[in-house]
């Protein structure tokens, strides 16, 4: 038996079909295919299935993705089955027959070993002059590597940083206790948690630990003027912070110099951040904005907009809702379930992540385990964002060579890079 040299290959494929068995009685056929690996007890594991194709019996079904391991396990010659259906409303499929190849002869590519016949056992017992129930050719192939989030930041991809924090009024009083910006002499608030919970796993990744910090939503001194872009640390020409340290000493020095306002708007430090990632492109930096906020979205249009046209971008944004308010808004800016849109226009990727504080107050007393699940949870879905903007993108890591553009060799071979990380980052 053959062992594959690498857990991440990937293999693409494309199917049609000429001449399937005609199954429905009023129209064609709607066929689809199963894909089964055989397993070493000789029983078979369902693997992959195909969309359904109407009323056709010549169908071309869509190219479609899937890791070699769960097509093979490993083992180039394990038999592969395909059976072909014909897709019926209430869920009786009809069988209209199969076939079995193997990952050794899929590599081959289009070619005459890669065209077969769709035989249906029963028919071919009862019809003598049974042939078969149409054929099945294989397209394209091809195999690639997939690249993690570890292999781009080993590539010397870097993670910059960047911090919004919420000023406006509904926060309440910063020298009251009721306060979510209180400074208590014994204990971090809200924000500082936040931050420090997020802020100590992600300055791993970024190398010179320098990280812009803004605020949004209050009255800057001396003329008053509200702001949502304004920096921490008071420097308009560099709002850079040293070290997770130097981002709280610049928090803690804004509260006591502005005045809490409002409302409360994301757009302008959504494209700020936006601006910056748009200067770099080639895959060596990557943006992450994280927002702390209390309150209820007042430029929801704005900001949809503006994430829209940032998830084009090599950006991600991270949104911890602090205190008891209602967080709709933030779950239809997270996207997960309906991705996000704007005049008409969807967003390209699922770049923002939301997740309200209040899930994590430990009863107990125990911050230190349940900001570790905060940091866990809002940071879970920056390795597949950034490798989604990269594939997109077509960058590889720059350790890794570039993928062949050729289908594999009749027996692929392949140079193992190195061997593959497992990160929550």
């Amino acid at each position: 038996m053959r062992k594959l040299s690498t857990e991440r290959d990937v293999a693409t494929m494309q199917f049609c079909a000429n001449k399937l068995d005609k199954k429905d009685f009023f129209g064609k056929s709607d066929p689809f295919l199963v894909f089964y690996r055989s397993n070493e007890d000789g029983t078979f594991t369902i693997c992959h299935k195909t969309e359904v194709m109407k009323n056709t019996l010549n169908p071309v079904w869509q190219t479609f993705s899937i890791p070699v391991r769960a097509l093979c396990n490993g083992d180039y010659d394990r038999t592969i089955k395909v059976e072909v259906y014909d897709w019926d409303r209430d869920g009786s499929h009809d069988f209209i027959g199969e076939f079995t190849t193997s990952y050794r002869e899929l590599a081959r590519g289009q070619s005459q070993f890669n065209i077969y016949e769709v035989v249906n056992p029963k028919k071919k017992m009862k019809k003598k002059k049974y042939v078969n129930s149409g054929t099945v050719t294989l397209l394209s192939f091809a195999v690639e590597s997939e690249c993690t989030f570890l292999d781009y930041i080993k590539g010397g991809t870097q993670i910059n940083f960047t911090v919004a924090i919420d000023f406006t009024a509904s926060n309440g009083n910063p020298s009251q206790s009721t306060s979510l910006h209180y400074m208590s002499p014994y204990q971090l608030n809200a924000y500082a948690l936040a931050l420090t919970a997020v802020g100590e796993i992600i300055q791993h990744y970024d190398s010179d630990k320098m990280f812009p910090a803004l605020g949004f939503g209050a009255k800057l001194p001396p003329d008053g003027r509200v702001s949502h872009e304004f920096p921490l640390n008071g420097n308009q020409e560099n709002p850079s912070c040293c070290g997770i340290d130097g981002i709280l000493e610049a928090y803690h020095h804004s509260l006591r110099t502005v005045q809490l306002y409002g409302p409360t708007n994301f757009a302008p430090v959504v494209t700020h951040v936006a601006r910056n990632a748009a200067e770099v492109q080639d895959g060596s930096q990557y943006s992450v904005l994280l927002i702390i906020t209390d309150g209820v979205i007042s430029d929801m249009a704005q900001t949809k907009e503006a994430i829209v046209n940032a998830a084009k971008l090599p950006m991600s944004i991270i949104i911890i809702g602090v205190g008891q308010a209602e967080f709709d808004a933030m779950v239809e800016l997270d996207g997960d379930d309906v991705r996000i849109s704007s005049r008409g226009k969807l967003a390209e990727r699922d770049i923002v992540q939301f997740v309200p504080f209040r899930d994590y107050v430990d009863r107990t007393g125990n911050h230190v385990l349940s900001m570790a699940r905060l940091a866990r949870d809002v940071l879970a879905e920056i390795p597949d964002q950034l490798v989604s903007y990269m594939k997109a993108q077509g960058i590889r890591p720059r350790t890794l060579p570039a993928a062949p553009e050729r289908s594999p060799p009749q027996s692929p071979t392949r140079t193992p890079p190195a061997s593959p990380l497992h990160t929550h980052i």
